[in-house]
Order: structure tokens, then C-alpha cells, then sequence
């Protein structure tokens, strides 16, 4: 099993890299991560929900309203998939020990990154808001295969960047893109949640 050595932190050259030390193994690492959260499935199924609420906002309130529940919405993804993940009987939590926690952390910078150009873009075309948090939702979920050491998060992730693209080509209605975010997120947290239930 490949550890994690100084290829991968060469600032901590010296140090050694134990399972219940410092860091734990690499593969291990991501199996930690994948039991205590179904491989990430149940923060996936909450964001889809919460696109889907945000979606439904538009059409019954206005497009602000909208905007302002994904917004709010997305900062309970976390600890809603957490508690999920506990109704389940998984642990909900991974280990203090793993590295990969920061790297989940660190991702969602992209996030609100995303959210300040698709906020400021949309005051020019309203339209592009959901098309541009599709683009950068779909490139979080890129580095997921590294968190959870499953590749179907690479196929999820070009799928909602497409989606993305294929709206702003299209200059999609405002609310395609929540919507279509909402179904593809659902369809594929099943899928990860099998997958994960089968390598448990």
C-alpha cells in the first residue's frame, strides 16, 4: 500500500507518515474517507436538493431569492451530508489523523469563488448565474476522486461543467440550470452510494 512520503510533502522531509501518527497511508486515507461519508454520496444527494429548493424558489418568489438559497443552502451542505451520514450508521466524521479532510476544506474556496463571479455576472445576464455555479460546482468535484478514490466524481463533474456550457450556449431560461444540477446530483449520489455500500 503506497504511503505518503516526501514526494508528496517534500516541505516535511524527516518526518515519518504512520497510520496512527502524523498522516496514514494514502489508500487508507481515502477509505476513511469513503466509509464515514458513502463516498461522499450524502453531501451530493443534500447539494442536489438544496439546487433543486433553490430552483423552486425562482419560480414561486424571484430569481434574488434564488440566488441568495443556493447561497445559504450550500453552507449546510456539510453538516446536513454529516448527519446523514450518522441516520445511515456511518461515522459522519473522518479520522483527525487524514490528511484528505483539508484538502475537502480547502476545495470549497472554488465555491464561493464561484458564487462572487456567477453573482456579479448575473447582474449582466441573469441567465448565466446557474450555468456558471454548474462550471465550478463540476470542478470541485474533479479533486473528489482524490478525496474518496472514486473516478465516477470525474464523469460528474465534466457532466455539470457540459451542462454549464451547454446553457450559456444556449442562453437557457434562469432556472434550467438549477434544475438540471439538482437531477444530475441526485442520479449520481445513487450510483456513489451503491458503490460505496459495495466496497464496504
Amino acid at each position: 500500500m503506497e504511503l505518503l512520503t516526501n514526494s508528496y510533502f517534500p516541505l516535511l522531509e524527516g518526518y515519518s507518515f504512520l497510520a496512527h501518527g502524523m498522516f496514514m497511508e494514502f489508500k487508507q486515507a481515502q477509505k476513511d474517507m469513503d466509509f464515514a461519508y458513502f463516498g461522499g454520496a450524502t453531501g451530493v444527494v443534500i447539494s442536489g436538493l438544496i439546487w433543486c429548493l433553490a430552483g423552486l424558489i425562482a419560480v414561486l418568489y424571484s430569481t434574488q431569492a434564488s440566488m441568495l438559497t443556493l447561497f445559504i443552502g450550500g453552507m449546510f451542505i456539510h453538516p446536513l451530508a454529516m448527519l446523514l451520514s450518522k441516520v445511515l450508521k456511518r461515522p459522519g466524521q473522518h479520522d483527525s489523523t487524514n490528511p484528505l479532510g483539508k484538502l475537502a476544506l480547502e476545495s470549497t474556496v472554488i465555491l464561493f469563488v464561484g458564487f462572487f463571479i456567477a453573482f456579479y455576472v448575473s447582474k449582466l445576464h441573469l441567465q448565466w448565474f446557474y450555468p456558471i455555479m454548474l462550471l465550478a460546482v463540476g470542478v470541485r468535484y474533479l479533486i473528489f476522486n482524490t478525496l474518496y478514490g472514486a473516478k465516477v466524481y470525474w464523469l460528474l463533474g465534466a457532466v455539470l461543467m457540459l451542462a454549464g456550457v451547454v446553457c450559456i450556449l444556449l442562453n437557457a431560461n434562469f432556472v434550467i440550470g438549477a434544475f438540471v444540477g439538482s437531477i444530475t446530483e441526485v442520479i449520481f449520489s445513487i450510483v456513489i452510494f451503491n458503490k460505496s455500500i459495495s466496497r464496504s
